[in-house]
């Protein structure tokens, strides 16, 4: 009986042992722990784990290597996630690697992505911290989607008020269906179109011209690149210049005549004031001129009567014919 009791005790113990171990090994594989081969441990430190608990898988490029040992709240910004990778996976893990929280699918578990980067790198080792990289979270994803339908309903319910303001007013109807704003918009057109054509050729004209000056042509090309018209200008400019000086004193020089003159007839001294003022010199004047002309006219007819004269009456003929035959050469040249 004793025998019996003791072989029941030793087989319930074998019992419990082997069902500890069972649950034991279901634990580890569910965690995806490697039970015969080893794991490094490497860490990455985030400001929000987004739901992220231990367990959690970890992928590398989309590929299992490993899972979430420890989430640790360093700070009240910090959080630091231990993670177990695979040996065998860590050797195509390098260091310039960066870590994200994820979703596998959209509400699926949280999971860590590494991703590689760019460059190249060694290998991590244990216990190295990875680069983290923040996404993009779902429950910011669905805040931003709501405020945007939001948005969206807001902008349709001002679009739906504006269209129901247009279909009751009868004025902009009118104003579509008035064929004179029709037709002088087309008008407006055609005059814009003319008006921009008009504008091109004015372009491409004025493009000419100053193609055609570069190239020294035309008046104004050979205006600016002649080098010898150039210094004719200058000495043009340069001639003008001591004109315009000469001009200045000789307006100098009459001014100072005039003035001259004027204090003469002023203070009445002066031959001028005299033949102005001296009427006794004046008469004279006025006498020699009408002596001069009366000798002029006595001349003339002295002269007049020469050429009725049989003694000079040739000599005049000659001159006649003369100024004839030069005016009719002349008159043929």
């Amino acid at each position: 009986m004793a025998r019996e009791s003791t072989n029941n005790l030793k087989l319930g113990l074998f019992t419990l042992a082997g069902i500890l171990f069972l649950v034991l090994t279901l634990y580890m594989i569910g965690k995806d722990r490697n039970l015969f081969g080893s794991n490094i441990w490497i860490k990455a430190r985030f400001t929000n784990a987004s739901g992220l608990v231990v367990g959690n898988n970890v992928r590398y490029s989309g590929i299992q290597v490993g899972t979430v040992k420890e989430v640790d709240l360093i700070n009240d910004t910090t959080i630091e996630i231990t993670m177990l990778i695979d040996s065998k996976a860590s050797k195509n893990i390098l260091k310039n690697a960066f870590a994200s929280i994820g979703t596998e699918g959209m509400i699926g578990n949280k999971v860590v992505n590494i991703n590689p980067g760019k460059g190249s790198s060694t290998p991590i080792e244990e216990g190295d911290f990875i680069t983290v990289k923040r996404a993009l979270n779902t429950d910011e994803m669905l805040e931003t989607l709501a405020y945007t339908n939001q948005n969206i309903a807001t902008i349709s319910d001002e679009l739906k008020s504006t269209i129901h303001n247009i279909n009751k007013s009868t004025a902009l109807w009118n104003l579509l269906r008035d064929d004179t704003i029709r037709q002088d918009l087309k008008k407006t057109v055609a005059t814009l179109r003319r008006t921009t054509e008009g504008t091109e050729a004015a372009m491409q004209q004025i493009q000419q011209v100053i193609s055609d000056v570069k190239d020294g042509k035309g008046n104004l090309g050979k205006l600016l690149m002649d080098t010898a018209l150039v210094g004719n200008l200058e000495s043009a400019i340069a001639n003008l210049q001591t004109i315009s000086t000469n001009a200045e004193l000789a307006s100098v020089s009459i001014r100072q005549l005039t003035d001259s003159i004027n204090r003469e007839v002023v203070s009445g001294k002066g031959t001028v004031n005299m033949v102005l003022k001296d009427t006794a010199l004046t008469r004279k004047i006025q006498n020699s001129m009408t002596n001069i002309e009366k000798g002029t006219e006595a001349f003339n007819q002295n002269m007049e009567a020469a050429k009725h004269n049989w003694l000079f009456r040739g000599y005049f003929k000659k001159q006649e014919k003369q100024r004839i035959k030069d005016s009719i050469q002349a008159s043929k040249q």
